[in-house]
């Protein structure tokens, strides 16, 4: 890999762009890595998210749960994803107690319980309402 073409980021953050909170997480979190470029943020609702450039992950999976990609490929989700990126960002002590074995499931869970209602609590259609629009916009152009 010459050097033009290396990969400086840790990980990259796959969030979704039209969700207010996830914005105001991921504006925080750039502001924190300050241009270093340690997290690249990828905006799974962008006309041009491409899943192949992304772990495999496609626009309907990412939208379910939060995923990160780790530069060889691996692909972490939920809670883990967190714990990756503030860790990244010199600020790992915020998730540090989620890595003890109960306590990493209970936050699992309560992850789990904020994405299943995420859409509800941010004004939103359901996923698949949003999953339908994503197709039917990517066969046609859609203004949005």
């Amino acid at each position: 890999m010459s050097q033009n073409n290396q990969v400086n980021w840790q990980i990259k953050l796959l969030y979704d762009g039209e969700c207010p909170l996830c914005v105001r997480e991921v504006n925080f979190l750039q502001k924190r890595d300050a241009g270093r470029g340690l997290v690249k943020f990828v905006d799974i609702a962008s006309d041009d998210y491409d899943p192949r450039n992304n772990g495999g992950v496609d626009f309907e999976t990412a939208m379910g749960r939060i995923h990160g990609v780790l530069p060889d490929g691996t692909v972490v989700k939920n809670v883990e994803v967190f714990r990756r990126v503030y860790e990244t960002l010199g600020m790992g002590w915020v998730y540090s107690i989620t890595q003890l074995p109960l306590l990493g499931k209970i936050a699992d869970v309560i992850y789990g319980i904020w994405a299943d209602y995420r859409l509800t609590l941010t004004g939103r259609p359901n996923l698949k309402t949003i999953v339908e629009e994503k197709r039917r916009c990517s066969k046609e152009v859609c203004d949005r």
